[in-house]
């Protein structure tokens, strides 16, 4: 079962998160028709963005997640909730890469390391919160560890792994630690030791299943204590109200000019595939009741 645990470590000087999300990033895979590198891309950006989530304070807070990092794969794009809701896509899942020599996935070629990585918090206050960072290599988890670190000055370890066999996802999850303010260096130098057994954590998913497993896998060596635990789900809220004010805020001259050239119109959510469509009455209807304002108001 995928589920998310809060954990405290050495009496509250640290705290991690521990994901299993296999689940997960297996229903995002099929609803993209993800290849296997696509499927591990998404999978770990996925997974790194709703454990993010899931340490916001409020129930509506939501981010975006954005890498660019020059790669085939385009964009990687995941919006997450504090309720542990996510969605994400990549611009062109079909794209598949030689593995390394290692035999693993090429990941970092996929997205690139030439660009940067972006996330928006919207906490329900006037503006959102935006943070960017270059990317660091294209392998997201090294990118998010480096964006968390730099932009929102909290050092972090962040581990994520997809595994993928005959073209399902079959473990999925990650680990991220953080030291508090008053960690010591006795504590921080076994954070720091836990780099190298945290490598292969998509294997370690596929074996043990569960999250409390994987976490007395991965903090053996440390006292830790499960303060909480969440349910994450790939679940997309769009509607047809949604889109229609998408369509609305794109102005009466174009919502006109889809009406002469298309005689209606048909767009598809980028993160759930689902196709709304508009006929020609529709978009005159929304313009007749007043509801479409030029563009540039």
């Amino acid at each position: 079962m995928d589920e998310i645990l809060h954990i405290s470590l050495e009496g509250g000087q640290a705290r991690a998160l521990v994901a299993v999300t296999t689940s997960l990033v297996e229903q995002a895979r099929e609803t993209h028709s993800c290849s296997v590198t696509a499927s591990a891309a998404l999978g770990r950006a996925l997974t790194g963005s709703v454990m993010m989530g899931v340490m916001m304070k409020n129930a509506d807070d939501r981010l975006t997640v954005t890498m660019n990092g020059g790669g085939p794969i385009g964009q990687v794009v995941c919006t997450a909730y504090a309720n542990g809701t996510v969605k994400g896509y990549v611009d062109n899942p079909e794209i598949e890469l030689p593995r390394k020599v290692n035999g693993k996935l090429d990941v970092g070629a996929a997205v690139g390391k030439n660009g940067h990585i972006t996330v928006v918090r919207d906490l329900g206050l006037k503006e959102p919160y935006v943070g960017r960072t270059r990317m660091v290599s294209g392998e997201i988890a090294e990118d998010f560890a480096f964006y968390l670190t730099v932009s929102e000055q909290t050092p972090s370890l962040v581990s994520l792994g997809v595994m993928v066999e005959k073209g399902h996802v079959v473990g999925a999850g990650g680990v991220l630690i953080q030291p508090m303010p008053d960690c010591t260096e006795e504590v921080l130098e076994k954070l720091e030791a836990l780099t190298a057994s945290l490598s292969g954590v998509s294997t370690m998913v596929h074996e043990v299943k569960n999250a409390e497993t994987l976490a007395a896998k991965t903090l053996s060596s440390l006292d830790y204590e499960i303060l909480n635990r969440s349910v994450p789900v790939y679940q997309c809220d769009c509607s047809r109200d949604r889109i229609e004010r998408v369509l609305l805020s794109m102005g009466e001259v174009e919502i006109m000019d889809m009406v002469k050239s298309q005689h209606g119109a048909q767009v598809s959510c980028h993160f759930c595939n689902k196709q709304y469509d508009f006929s020609e009455n529709d978009l005159l209807r929304l313009i007749r009741e007043g509801k479409a304002a030029p563009k540039g108001e």
